[in-house]
């Protein structure tokens, strides 16, 4: 029966910064699983990446930094691509949409689905800002998500729930250029009616049905994925702007569309439909046949893109026509770090290249570590004390352990060679029973992509063969029953070499070193399970320790490290030492009213005020005179500390405190109820 053929995918990285441990764990870690276990059973299999380098957070990058886009991407695509051939992530290419054959293919794309009829052009307001004279595109707006009230919500998402959005359904929309409101101004933009898909989506999402034919096993879909979709089908599909006013892109390739970019989501996914014709190119392919025959395509990616890969894509591979689409699309939660979320702005995050750096023998370690806690179907966390546990705990005391007894056995009692296989007695069938039933078991779970339950199960085989030695005691028997230890040592041998074999997907550099070990190769599942993959008489090679121990120091250095980054990228002074109700109660602050001002003789940054505080007209001296005219505050509402006790400053006695907001770039803002409140209301 000929083997089913797969196009997978890993989300496109945005090229405006490296990759962090979350990205890893939700994406191109499983996706690598995945891909080398399809390859070891002889799958016709194409691994596509690439980065995205079209996004409105590269602009927003490359003002930051002050330099262009183009050397925004070149930078970070540079260092995204090197982590993971550093991690070991085995990609058929990892391409960029900057360059000229995805242009050109994006292009295409766009024109064929315009002249099909699939677009309208519209024309509608939208935000601008007045300041950088620039309509807005979704990452440059930023305000309240209305659906988890976070205040840092984009335009196109809230990375904090991970709700998609649009500018419009933002509550306070600011610019992220000017930090201003932004006016809504017309323009226009083809968009792609998304309503008129709802029916055959629903279809094809729940019941993996397309025009009544069955495309794909839907029950192998997450909840999640399932359960997003159809929150966006049920609450009424909306037409989406495809393209955007942007200098930075894909050009719009019809007449008319001058100072119009593709938008991301549509340029982005076309990406891995250009990096397949760069592959195919390279490797005497033909990249058709990775997209438009009889062949399963998979999609790996974060919550947070999985209507546009399970909604939009769809829309547009089917309109498009003769493409294939998705067979699942199977999507990762978020992975938190140390209690937090990964805050890239806070420069909260273990960033992947910095631990290649650091631990450069310890690549597989991180591997087995991010699979057991991957957020498979809910959020999970990444802390140090976990990495060290599991390390320390399970690979160094299970599958180290057994691996280095067996092989150090094996040398000490036959001088490194296999011995033969005597009478079974029925815990060696027992054994071996169940050492042939853990790879199917895997094989089972990693084809319903549930991979941390797939790794967990080629751990069982590792603890299988510990507690096997643990029971017979080897090292006991030798000297009463030596025709008995060559039975167990040849199947602990014969465990070691299908840990060869099952953990190639999950730590493929230490399923390197057991073969080195055993001095064999072989990365054919189909072997998996055998009795026999060593024959008596053959000659093993001295072992080394697998694994060291993570220590203590570690750990403790490791999240230091962390702490002390994220406060050199905090915007503001950290919270103040913590105080009791009773004296927060002590102070009194009410609201007052500035009725005159004037500049302090000799001192640049006071100014001498009269505020009426509801129960007195009192002077307070502040140093507000480098933000505020006179001019300018009186008449101002604002809040005062009344019972501080005065003080002299420059010789006048200052009888109480203007409390003032404060931002990080150090401009003072006056704290003023959004109500007109009389002079003496108190503030609780």
């Amino acid at each position: 029966m000929p083997k089913e053929k797969f196009t997978v995918t890993a989300a496109l990285p945005y090229a405006n910064g490296p990759l962090h441990l979350g990205h890893v764990a939700g994406v191109y870690l499983p996706a690598d699983i995945f891909v080398r276990f399809l390859r070891m059973n002889d799958h016709d299999v194409a691994f596509i990446c690439g980065s995205d380098e079209h996004g409105a957070a590269i602009t927003l990058r490359a003002k930051k930094e002050g330099i262009s886009p183009q050397e925004i991407v070149d930078k970070y695509n540079s260092v995204i691509g090197k982590a993971f051939n550093d991690f070991n992530i085995s990609f058929d290419i990892f391409h960029r949409t900057s360059a000229e054959l995805h242009h050109e293919t994006a292009k295409d794309f766009f024109k064929r689905l315009n002249n099909e009829g699939l677009f309208t052009k519209e024309t509608s307001e939208q935000f601008y800002d007045e300041e950088f004279k620039q309509f807005l595109a979704d990452r440059y707006i930023a305000g309240t998500c209305p659906n988890c009230k976070s205040e840092n919500a984009y335009g196109d998402q809230c990375e904090s729930c991970g709700t998609s959005l649009s500018p419009a359904d933002l509550i306070n929309p600011l610019s992220t250029l000017s930090g201003k409101k932004p006016i809504l101004k017309e323009t226009y933009h083809w968009y792609l009616p998304m309503q008129d898909h709802e029916g055959w989506l629903k279809d094809w999402i729940q019941k993996g049905e397309l025009n009544g034919e069955l495309q794909h096993d839907a029950s192998k879909w997450r909840n999640q994925v399932i359960g997003q979709c159809m929150s966006w089908i049920d609450n009424g599909l909306r037409p989406r702007a495809m393209t955007r006013d942007l200098d930075w892109g894909v050009k719009v390739p019809v007449e008319g569309a001058d100072g119009k970019v593709l938008y991301v989501w549509l340029d982005a996914p076309i990406g891995y439909i250009s990096a397949t014709k760069q592959w195919a190119q390279d490797n005497g392919k033909n990249w058709e046949d990775y997209w438009t025959r009889d062949r399963k395509l998979v999609h790996f990616i974060g919550k947070d893109n999985i209507v546009f890969h399970a909604i939009i894509f769809p829309i547009l591979l089917k309109a498009h026509g003769g493409l294939i689409l998705p067979e699942n699309v199977p999507a990762y939660e978020f992975l938190n770090l140390e209690g937090g979320k990964f805050s890239t702005s806070r420069n909260w995050a273990v960033w992947l290249h910095e631990y290649i750096e650091r631990y450069p023998n310890r690549i597989d370690e991180l591997k087995y570590v991010l699979t057991s806690i991957a957020p498979e179907t809910k959020d999970s966390e990444f802390t140090w004390k976990e990495f060290q546990t599991r390390i320390n705990s399970e690979l160094a005391d299970i599958l180290g352990n057994f691996v280095n007894r067996a092989l150090v056995l094996t040398h000490k009692y036959y001088d490194g060679l296999v011995p033969q296989v005597n009478e079974l007695n029925d815990e060696d069938k027992h054994v071996l029973e169940e050492m042939a039933s853990i790879p199917r078991r895997i094989a089972k779970l990693t084809y319903q992509y549930k991979l941390r339950e797939a790794q967990a199960e080629a751990m069982n085989l590792a603890r299988l063969g510990n507690k096997y030695l643990a029971d017979t005691e080897p090292w006991k028997l030798i000297k009463t029953d030596p025709e008995r230890v060559k039975t167990i040592m040849n199947i602990a041998l014969q465990i070691t070499a299908n840990l060869s074999i099952v953990l190639q997907p999950f730590l493929p550099n230490i399923a390197s070193k057991l073969e080195a070990f055993l001095n064999i190769s072989n990365n054919n599942w189909n072997n998996a399970g055998s009795n026999d993959l060593l024959n008596a008489g053959h000659r093993i090679n001295k072992p080394e320790i697998l694994f060291t121990k993570v220590d203590d120091e570690l750990v403790e250095a490791e999240v230091k490290l962390l702490e002390e980054k994220a406060k050199e990228n905090m915007k503001f002074e950290p919270q103040k030492e913590e105080t009791s109700f009773d004296d927060f109660m002590k102070m009194d602050v009410r609201l007052g009213k500035i009725l005159t001002a004037e500049k302090v003789e000799k001192a640049d940054k006071l100014l001498k005020l009269t505020v009426d505080t509801g129960i007195d007209t009192r002077t307070i001296v502040s140093g507000i005179a480098q933000h505020y005219s006179t001019e300018e505050v009186i008449g101002k509402t604002v809040t005062v500390l009344l019972n501080l006790a005065p003080r002299k400053i420059r010789g006048i006695e200052s009888q109480g405190m203007i409390l003032m907001a404060e931002n990080a770039e150090g401009e003072l803002a006056f704290v003023s109820p959004e109500k007109e409140f009389e002079p003496g209301s108190g503030v609780r």
